[in-house]
């Protein structure tokens, strides 16, 4: 009796591996229908790389709305929380998801600052304005490579929610082939101005398998974090992080609820590590780098059963956290605070790296 090769097995076996974790892959971009706003159609663009990894992002806000990387077991898993339609980015219990906020980031005492003597007045204290940059529709370039990526433009006029300046923005993502997200912000302006950009990406490292992120671990690069006053507005006071509920300087869990501004170690301007979360269950590890000098750590303590996320499935809170690369809030009336102006023929740039990655013990 001729005996059968044992060769077509392991091949077979071997496909089966490359499939599982999804190695050599195809890297691109495709492009789906989202929605429409008044006519404009909203697409929704799916960035892959050669490892299957995928980062969704659509024209409306600029906003992430999925971001797929595997867990030590080789399944691909959503990590970012996120809704199924244009009407959940759209309506009014969206908390800013996966979206780009600006014109400046976070809050401003009394939605007001002076530049040269002339004092502006916003239509709102917090991330930009009642219709920041999260509810503006962005212009789409496809960069089709090796690693795909989008760049993203807006263009703001001079007066847009109270801010001075006409500001041409752009905003590269990137999906390299190691499992990162690079986000490249810059801008120009014809008027001096204040700036301040940031992601508002809330991360659930487990995949959904655990509801809340207070058993995930968190390493943030700081020694100190910004005394905030009842309207969570910056004092101008930077505490010792040491002895206190607040410090990550060495990696523990959540634990609990947290909405503050992190001083970073690193406030050269150069990219730098800020903070290593490692998620338990899925075995992952997210680790944010930036040049920026402050990060924002926020565990979705305003999230409720109201906000019907992907697969219309309630959010509770503690469901997700987000880590807020960015200047320091009311910088614009904060001289201490490293400054946001930005003037005419100077060009602001800010890079903020999300790498993925597993621990497969």
């Amino acid at each position: 009796m001729k005996r059968r090769s044992a060769i077509p097995l392991l091949i077979f076996q071997l496909c089966f591996v490359v499939t599982l974790f999804g190695a050599n892959e195809k890297p691109g971009i495709t492009k789906s229908l989202f929605g429409d706003i008044n006519g404009i159609k909203i697409f929704e663009y799916t960035l892959k790389n050669t490892s299957g990894m995928q980062v969704k992002v659509i024209s409306y806000g600029a906003s992430i709305t999925d971001i797929i990387t595997p867990a030590k077991d080789g399944r691909m898993e959503s990590v970012v929380l996120g809704f199924d339609s244009l009407s959940g980015y759209t309506g009014r219990q969206n908390a800013l998801m996966g979206a780009v906020v600006g014109r400046v980031a976070n809050r401003i005492t009394n939605g007001k600052f002076t530049i040269d003597g002339k004092e502006y007045t916003l239509t709102a204290n917090i991330h930009g304005g009642k219709n920041g940059f999260d509810r503006r529709i962005w212009k789409v370039e496809e960069l089709n490579g090796k690693e795909p990526a989008l760049k993203m433009t807006y263009f703001s006029k001079d007066g847009e929610e109270g801010f001075p300046g006409n500001l041409s923005v752009s905003i590269l993502y990137t999906l390299t082939n190691n499992n990162e997200l690079k986000i490249d912000y810059q801008a120009t302006t014809d008027k001096t101005t204040h700036v301040n950009f940031t992601n508002h990406s809330y991360f659930n490292l487990s995949g959904g398998r655990d509801a809340t992120v207070l058993n995930t671990e968190l390493n943030i690069l700081s020694d100190q974090y910004l005394e905030a006053n009842k309207n969570n507005i910056p004092t101008g006071e930077v505490i010792n992080v040491k002895g206190t509920e607040m410090d990550f300087s060495s990696p523990r869990k959540i634990g609990h609820d947290y909405d503050l501004t992190y001083v970073l170690r690193n406030q050269s301007g150069k990219l730098a590590l800020a903070a290593t979360v490692y998620e338990p269950i899925s075995g992952r590890i997210l680790k944010a780098y930036t040049t920026e000098p402050g990060l924002v750590f926020y565990v979705g303590n305003h999230l409720n059963p109201g906000v019907i996320g992907r697969g219309q499935k309630p959010s509770i809170k503690n469901a997700a956290f987000c880590l807020e690369t960015q200047h320091y809030p009311d910088a614009a009336n904060q001289p201490s605070f490293p400054s946001t102006v930005l003037k005419q023929g100077q060009v602001f740039k800010s890079q903020t790296i999300y790498a993925f990655s597993v621990k497969k013990k």
